[in-house]
């Protein structure tokens, strides 16, 4: 900050207080006035509406309905302030609804600037439109981040198939799915290549939460059977200092899948799949199986 902006918003400061300062003594000063001229005009109002029986009773009636107004906004905003306070203590500090341009680019813009140097942790299906496609929400945060940390759904197993056929939409097949894995692959690889610190784990089992970890910030998701997980609103947990709120579970849960011996490690560099006990140890390698990938089956379909 320059000298000229230092002065200039120093000025503002000090004018601002000194209006204030004079609208309060302004204030003060023409209260007694407007009192008493309130005073008067109210006396002779109502020597005139006294003995007006159906103006009183309408008079009645109007104050009812205002104080039953007032009660039930105070109501709800102490009933809104003890949800506020509940979701603060959850760390709770944004939900965003499934569509929305201005949703998805705040949701874009928040992952970018939060994942740039920074610890990156992503539970997903296929991850295709995450951060393959170039509007993924997540491309940014995972080609700038410090680490990165992905588990995907292994495209060969079972949870893989179950997923695909709990949508009811018939362009979303198993083959669909494992082509978008294969190219969420490839482009992991691609990092790799480029020395970025990515590490790939697939998991066997149906998934159950889409889960993005960067930094303090918790994104989540939830895969519900029948429908797209795009169509699910996101939660975006911090980590509250104090207890944690649910990012603390939430970090806790990705650990433990993460360390989980049955969930093998995705060799970027030699397309094997590790598996290792919970020391990290190695213990075996198997081949992973290679298909053809058919680049124009990805609608941009991450289920």
């Amino acid at each position: 900050m320059d000298r000229e902006e230092y002065m200039f918003k120093s000025l503002a400061r000090i004018s601002y207080h000194v209006i204030v300062v004079l609208l309060s003594a302004a204030l003060a000063l023409s209260l007694p006035f407007v009192l008493s001229t309130f005073a008067g005009s109210l006396l002779r109002a109502w020597a005139f509406i006294e003995n007006e029986k159906l103006f009183l009773i309408a008079l009645e009636m109007v104050t009812a309905v205002l104080l039953i107004i007032f009660f039930n906004d105070m109501r709800r905003r102490w009933e809104d302030r003890r949800i506020a306070k509940m979701a603060k203590s959850a760390g709770l500090v944004l939900v965003t609804p499934s569509r929305g341009v201005f949703a998805q680019r705040r949701r874009k813009k928040m992952k970018k600037e939060l994942g740039y140097a920074r610890e990156l942790m992503i539970i997903g299906s296929t991850g295709y439109r995450s951060f393959v496609e170039p509007e993924g929400d997540l491309l940014e945060a995972v080609g700038n981040c410090r680490d990165a940390k992905i588990m995907l759904l292994n495209p060969f197993e079972k949870g893989a198939i179950s997923r695909a056929g709990s949508i009811p939409d018939p362009e979303i097949t198993p083959e669909v799915i494992r082509e978008q894995i294969m190219q969420s692959i490839n482009f992991l690889k691609g990092l790799r290549a480029a020395q970025k610190q990515v590490r790939l784990k697939l998991y066997p089992d149906q998934p159950l939460l889409k889960l993005a970890i960067v930094g303090d910030y918790a994104f989540l998701r939830h895969y519900h059977t029948g429908q797209n997980v795009r169509h699910m609103p996101e939660y975006v947990f911090r980590n509250e200092q104090k207890h944690g709120g649910l990012y603390v579970p939430l970090n806790r849960y990705f650990l433990s899948r993460w360390q989980d011996p049955g969930i093998p490690e995705y060799d970027l560099d030699t397309d094997e799949l590790v598996y290792r006990d919970r020391t990290g140890s190695e213990v075996r390698r198997e081949q992973f199986g290679n298909i053809p990938i058919s680049y124009g089956a990805g609608q941009g379909t991450e289920q």
